[in-house]
């Protein structure tokens, strides 16, 4: 037997369009409450069940590790580990990066989710909704919302826990990545936490879910440390601004920077082509144009 099923998917990235940091818990990690947005700018991911229990991983980028130490071949083994059929069936995985790594965009966990969803599909739906998640995030913290069907949440804990919100409508997004490696443990350990006491953002939007959240709230905690030293992230801001983007924020602990561009009048396009083009003349394909959306998996 060479193969028995396959599929195609689509891994999307997110945003933070909020991110605080609340305090350090016992275990080391933060208490974060974020705000998280996917959108439809994806990783695409091809699928093959094959006999042998065995794992293989091609990508078509030199930035990731095609090995065990990738969270999509640890996500692949998690699952059939939890179905009890690791030395009974492989998979093998190729993975098309067009979502920068190492950028804040959860590109790596929203690859990893959509393989234990996909696997899971291919399987036969052996495990439910909620262990999926757990599943995820043994990964990492980021894994379970793109385990959800969610558009857009309110994540707490270390991420895990969540609240379904309205998803943002009639916008364009356009990110910049500078290039810069930065390293996620790096950014906490340099993030000083203050006696303040933060406002939750679960007050900014009403009970029944139906009101959305305010972009006037946008907030990165985590943006100053970044930011102090990789000053370039201010200039991608400012660029941003000037170009007609109603919000420019880093996402997650960067350094990705992305900009709000609401489709509230004719303008709108041709300020997002223009703000697109001079980003590209500094920063090449490192700047991208985004809708948000719920990702297309699979691909049907």
């Amino acid at each position: 037997m060479d193969s028995i099923q396959s599929l195609k998917l689509f891994a999307p990235a997110k945003i933070n369009l909020t991110l605080k940091v609340l305090g350090k818990r016992p275990d080391g990690y933060h208490e974060l409450e974020t705000w998280m947005q996917k959108l439809s700018l994806y990783d695409e991911i091809d699928l093959q069940l094959v006999a042998g229990g065995k794992i293989t991983l091609h990508c078509n980028s030199d930035e990731v590790p095609c090995n065990e130490t990738n969270l999509v071949w640890r996500a692949a083994k998690a699952l059939l580990s939890r179905v009890g059929k690791l030395d009974e069936i492989g998979v093998a995985i190729s993975l098309k990066k067009n979502i920068p790594v190492a950028a804040g965009l959860g590109g790596g966990s929203s690859d990893a989710a959509a393989v234990l969803k996909g696997l899971n599909s291919l399987l036969g739906s052996l495990v439910d909704q909620q262990s999926l998640e757990e599943i995820g995030l043994s990964l990492g913290a980021d894994v379970p919302f793109f385990v959800s069907d969610y558009q857009a949440v309110i994540a707490t804990g270390v991420g895990e826990k969540m609240r379904e919100v309205p998803s943002l409508q009639d916008v364009t997004v356009v990110l910049v990545n500078p290039g810069i490696a930065v390293s996620t443990k790096w950014v906490f350990e340099n993030f000083v936490l203050t006696g303040q006491r933060k406002k939750s953002i679960f007050f900014s939007f009403s009970e029944t879910g139906k009101q959305s959240l305010n972009l006037g709230i946008l907030e990165n905690d985590l943006e100053v440390v970044t930011e102090t030293k990789y000053p370039v992230i201010k200039d991608i801001k400012d660029s941003l601004l000037r170009a007609g983007a109603v919000k420019a924020q880093m996402s997650g602990s960067g350094p990705t920077v992305f900009g709000i561009f609401p489709d509230k009048h004719n303008k709108c396009c041709i300020e997002v082509d223009d703000a697109l083009k001079t980003m590209r003349l500094q920063f090449g394909n490192k700047a991208y144009k985004a809708r948000t959306s719920a990702g297309e998996w699979p691909s049907g």
